[in-house]
């Protein structure tokens, strides 16, 4: 019996103790269900999705960061370039940039404030800027040297060009001219050439009517030698109007009375020394005749004008009725 009544007192005695031990977790389980409703109030809602597929999965892990903000730019340039090209303003866009960064480089001190040109005989000095590609929105600083000296030789008239540039405002140009040589005449249309049968331009200032004149096809390449021989004979070159290049093999010989020279197509020396001597013993080419033909090397033919031939006919006439009148 004081066993039992022993016990029962034990139990009696750590029962308060258990009651608070109770207690204390159960607050501590509030608590936490009051701060876990408050942290879900606060979250954002979360969507029930499928997981990615393994090749977003793989493309979200080895792509760079920001790519797809580098695609958009670049799909958006690319749009505006096309945009250009398709507008046809290809051009206006490199010569805005071009504009935009001389201004810059002027600004910054690298005016063309000094143009120094040299060498310049048949073109002015807008011109040798205009052909260069040299205007008042130049900066020295962006002037590509190549580019000019290449846009100068281009032009038929220079022969060579040197660019320097002297910082920070100087350019200078010597350019080497080509020299007006003759005259060609070629499907009725009139030019000026220089030795080496460059055109240099049309013929349109009278400074160049002193100037020898070569017709027909493949002459403008041929001239320099065939005059250069001619000159050898003033009594010939003195009274010769036009050198005609015939079928690209031979040349005649216009003079400024009208006379036609055909010349044979080889041995071309002889038959002008011929020529020269044939007018200073016999005045040939103050003569009424219309052509001289020398093209077979054994003979030369000489054909009347008209009035010369019937003039040679009536003579003919008279002397051979003469010549009856005595017989008879």
């Amino acid at each position: 019996m004081d066993g039992a009544g022993r016990l029962t007192r034990s139990l009696r005695s750590l029962r308060p103790e258990a009651d608070l031990r109770a207690a204390a977790i159960g607050a501590v389980v509030l608590l936490r269900e009051y701060f876990a409703r408050r942290r879900a109030r606060r979250a954002p809602p979360v969507i029930d999705r499928d997981p990615p597929s393994r090749f977003i999965l793989l493309i979200e892990r080895y792509l760079p960061r920001r790519i797809g903000l580098a695609a958009t730019v670049f799909i958006l340039l690319g749009s505006a370039g096309l945009g250009i090209v398709k507008g046809g303003h290809v051009d206006e866009f490199v010569t805005g940039l071009s504009d935009a960064r001389n201004a810059l480089a002027n600004s910054a001190g690298f005016r063309i404030t000094t143009v120094v040109i040299k060498g310049r005989k048949q073109l002015s000095q807008d011109e040798v800027l205009g052909i260069g590609g040299v205007n008042g929105r130049s900066s020295l600083l962006f002037l590509d040297a190549a580019t000019v000296r290449d846009r100068l030789k281009a032009n038929p008239w220079i022969a060579e060009a040197t660019i320097l540039k002297l910082y920070p405002g100087q350019l200078q140009i010597d350019i080497v001219e080509r020299k007006a040589f003759a005259l060609w005449q070629q499907d009725g249309r009139l030019s000026v050439i220089a030795e080496d049968g460059a055109v240099l331009e049309p013929y349109v200032s009278r400074r160049f009517l002193t100037l020898p004149l070569v017709v027909g096809k493949g002459a403008e390449t041929r001239a320099k030698d065939f005059l250069a021989l001619l000159d050898r004979y003033p009594q010939v070159r003195s009274v010769t109007k036009a050198a005609i290049f015939v079928g690209e093999r031979r040349w005649n010989l216009r003079l400024k009375d009208g006379l036609d020279i055909r010349l044979p197509e080889n041995d071309v020396g002889n038959a002008l020394a011929a020529l020269s001597k044939l007018d200073k013993e016999d005045r040939l080419f103050s003569r009424d005749i219309v052509a001289v033909d020398m093209r077979l090397p054994d003979r030369l033919t000489v054909q009347l004008s008209e009035d010369a031939a019937k003039a040679r006919e009536e003579l003919f006439k008279d002397k051979k009725s003469k010549k009856k009148g005595g017989d008879a």
